[in-house]
């Protein structure tokens, strides 16, 4: 089964970076430094599809990261012709434990490659 590797830099065409980010869209470190370096992430948008890159609000408590979580897989369902490749969203800067979070992106759809033991 492939999974995220540690590092992306790259992706093949048709490949979204999906990172962890706040609400405000100030990509300034981390994975979400790298969507906007790489990826094509927009200053100043959180959440949803920007370039080649899906935002995921992790900031705001674990209840909005729930939230944020279900609106994705539900995105990535609508969207075959794509595949996801999901970060270790929230469990950064966020704070937010492995074991919380990757239990959110249980229920993903095909297209979406998670990181190993996700």
């Amino acid at each position: 089964m492939e999974t995220t590797p540690d590092r992306l830099t790259e992706l093949p065409e048709g490949s979204i970076f999906v990172f962890g980010s706040n609400a405000t869209g100030a990509h300034g470190g981390g994975a979400a430094k790298v969507a906007v370096d790489r990826f094509g992430a927009i200053w100043g948008q959180g959440e949803g599809l920007q370039g080649q890159s899906y935002g995921l609000p992790t900031m705001e408590g674990f209840e909005a990261l729930r939230g944020a979580a279900e609106r994705f897989v539900r995105f990535a369902a609508e969207h075959p012709e794509l595949r996801f490749y999901l970060t270790k969203v929230g469990c950064g800067i966020a704070g937010h434990a492995e074991s919380d979070v990757a239990p959110l992106f249980a229920d993903t759809p095909d297209n979406v490659v998670k990181p190993p033991g996700w």
